[in-house]
């Protein structure tokens, strides 16, 4: 008899259907509430691109006298540097004055939409490490602002979306 099949993807492209809010409060970040989303704001709509987002286990050797072979185990969690790439404002009414550097919150992303009951979303804490205004000096693109994130606790991850 074969194995079962992997349950078919519903499959979907991040640019149009992801979100990602900027929330100032959460109570309890495995679990935040609607209205804690809510209370955030959504940076989809001034988001240029997303780097790192993601977690990382090192490998440590774990050998043994039984045997030539070493098996490994996991060893500490590691995020990687992460970054939001925002579009800049000429006025400077933009996302630095949403999460200036050292502000505390939570990057929420919230895979393919904010659909309650229906998505998955992952809940990172934060603080903002520095905010870089990038010139586009060569005019073929707008400036932007590259805004760093510390991690600084483990993400929620695969949180059902309320």
């Amino acid at each position: 008899m074969a194995a079962t099949a992997i349950t078919a993807s519903v499959r979907y492209t991040s640019r149009g259907t992801t979100k990602i809010y900027w929330v100032a409060t959460i109570a309890n970040y495995l679990s935040p509430s609607r209205g804690e989303l809510n209370a955030g704001t959504d940076l989809s709509p001034q988001l240029m691109d997303s780097s790192g987002w993601t977690v990382s286990t090192n490998q440590l050797d774990a050998p043994d006298m039984s045997t030539r072979f070493t098996s490994k185990i996991p060893g500490a969690i590691t995020a990687d540097d992460s970054s939001l790439t925002m579009y800049a404002s000429k006025n400077g009414v933009d996302a630095r004055a949403l999460m200036p550097q050292d502000a505390v919150g939570y990057i929420v992303i919230l895979f393919g939409g904010d659909n309650t009951g229906a998505g998955k979303m992952d809940v990172w804490p934060v603080t903002v490490g520095s905010v870089a205004k990038q010139l586009a000096v060569q005019g073929d693109a707008p400036d932007t602002l590259v805004i760093s994130y510390s991690p600084t606790n483990v993400p929620g991850q695969n949180i059902a979306i309320p």
